[in-house]
């Protein structure tokens, strides 16, 4: 299985994806959009078991890999790694995550109590990932690299399925960029379905090497990454995924954390949503560009939920 990600999959992981993924709700924000002037339609991916969209990928990979002797083997900073622990739960196969020590600790508890065995090795990231390869080839595992796997890329493009069902087309749609399968997945629908919505991804200013990549052109790793935005926190991009995004993507913008805690704190208090940073970077970037877009209908998808009680209570009640 490779990186590319087609039409075709989409279309066929929209009928296959476990239902609890699917279908999730999107709709015209009206206290949002009069705070920002613009028609903003939320999908919102908190509402399923994992708290996350990554169940879609998660699902549809599995649903075409063969079983392995050795199960499955991931690096995650949380959600990823729920994704993969529930849709390997439900087919009865052993999933281990490796994931930083500074993960965090909410999202550890949720893998392993959805069936994964977690082992938190090195300081970032990209050590867990590290981990991760040497165990998938010393146990017989098949190592599952989210940005790399093309099925993980059409499963999460779903929700671009279910965003061009609505009536009116959006002219812009503000994606999070982590390894890059969902906007790659968004933008493969898009392309074909609405090719005259913008397409927009958004990194932390913290975590610039995906957006350095793009623009450059080229794989640029950074030393370290300084951001609240855990799910998005990308040092070390992947080659494939960055090529796939020169037809996918129309611009790649960088967003401030605190820019997220407010459209996560707007998200909490005009729509009842608890949204954690890298769910909440989609709305944060469409605020800076409120002038630009004045009136226009755009979307972001919401991609995550998973908040400690201590991050709430510090970035939504504060």
């Amino acid at each position: 299985m490779d990186a590319s990600i087609s039409y075709e999959g989409i279309r066929e992981a929209a009928t296959l994806i476990d239902p609890v993924f699917r279908d999730s709700p999107q709709y015209l924000s009206e206290p949002i959009s009069e705070r920002l002037g613009l028609e903003v339609i939320l999908k919102v991916e908190s509402v399923n078991p994992i708290r996350s969209f990554k169940g879609r990928g998660a699902d549809f990979l599995l649903h075409k890999l063969p079983p392995r002797p050795g199960g499955y083997a991931c690096a995650s900073a949380g959600n990823f790694g729920q994704g993969m622990a529930y849709a390997a739960r439900k087919r009865g196969l052993p999933m281990t995550v490796f994931a930083a020590r500074s993960a965090n600790p909410m999202k550890v508890e949720r893998m392993r109590a959805l069936g994964a065995h977690v082992e938190l090795e090195g300081d970032d990231f990209e050590a867990a990932k590290d981990a991760a390869t040497r165990y998938a080839h010393g146990h017989d595992a098949f190592y599952v690299e989210d940005g790399l796997l093309g099925a993980i890329g059409e499963g999460a493009g779903t929700m671009a399925v279910e965003l061009t069902t609505m009536k009116e087309p959006l002219d812009a749609i503000f994606v999070p960029l982590g390894n890059g399968s969902l906007i790659n997945g968004i933008g493969t629908w898009l392309r074909r379905e609405s090719p005259s919505t913008r397409v927009i991804a958004i990194c932390p200013a913290g975590a610039p090497s995906m957006e350095i990549s793009w623009r450059q052109r080229t794989p640029l790793e950074t030393k370290k990454v300084e951001t609240i935005a855990d799910g998005i926190a990308v040092r070390v991009p992947v080659p494939e995924a960055l090529e796939i995004m020169r037809h996918t993507v129309d611009e790649v913008m960088l967003i401030a954390d605190q820019d997220m805690i407010e459209a996560m704190r707007w998200l909490h208090g005009d729509a009842g949503l608890v949204i954690e940073p890298s769910g909440a970077a989609g709305l944060a970037a469409m605020a800076t560009r409120k002038a630009e877009f004045k009136g226009r209908r755009v979307a972001t998808i919401l991609t995550g939920g998973n908040l400690t009680a201590e991050q709430y209570r510090r970035w939504l009640v504060a």
